[in-house]
């Protein structure tokens, strides 16, 4: 028996990937993007299931509930070039989202407190991104994200795998069960 594997079983635990931002403000809305990629190219587990959490903050709280990791996908302020993949994790994805100066984002770090406050917070927390050229308003990517943006759902997958959840590639021609409506990726009412 080999002391290799690809992926470990979680532990009792549960999966919430959560896609952020704001769809109509450019680069800003890669997470909300790249969450419905990922559903789209990867079948998820059922420990695990994706979300797209726009610009909805502490109106977020609930969806943590009973869950022990989390994989939060954002356009990511820094001072690297537009396009540049980043991965935080731990205590620094606080840090990350406070320097962050959009509307949801102060949204996001009020949820990370509360979650905190309250000892809720996941066991473990990682933040996937890139690194915006925009936000201004606007539909669409611009180049620089729309080039990394596969990687990135990809990345989010491996990242999932590590974690112990088994992600499965779709093949090409495989269409996610249920279209938009598959209950592993759902948006909020507002």
């Amino acid at each position: 028996m080999s002391n290799e594997s690809s992926a470990k079983e979680p532990i009792g635990g549960s999966l919430l990937v959560l896609g952020l931002g704001n769809l109509i403000c450019s680069d800003d809305g890669l997470g909300v993007v790249a969450v419905d990629r990922l559903q789209r190219r990867y079948e998820l587990p059922e420990s695990a299931r994706a979300l797209d959490g726009g610009t909805h903050g502490m109106s977020l709280l609930n969806e943590f509930e009973g869950v022990d990791d989390v994989i939060l996908v954002d356009a990511v302020a820094s001072d690297s070039p537009p396009g540049t993949r980043l991965r935080v994790e731990g205590e620094t994805v606080m840090a990350a989202v406070r320097e962050r100066e959009s509307s949801h984002q102060v949204g996001v770090s009020d949820l990370l407190d509360a979650l905190s406050f309250t000892d809720a917070l996941p066991r473990r927390l990682v933040l996937l991104g890139i690194v915006p050229k925009t936000d201004e308003l606007g539909l669409g990517l611009s180049p620089e994200v729309e080039a990394e943006l596969d990687a990135l759902v990809d990345a989010v997958a491996e990242e999932a795998n590590r974690m112990g959840y088994a992600l499965r590639r779709r093949a090409e021609d495989e269409e996610p069960s249920g279209g938009s409506s598959d209950p592993a990726i759902r948006a909020l009412d507002p």
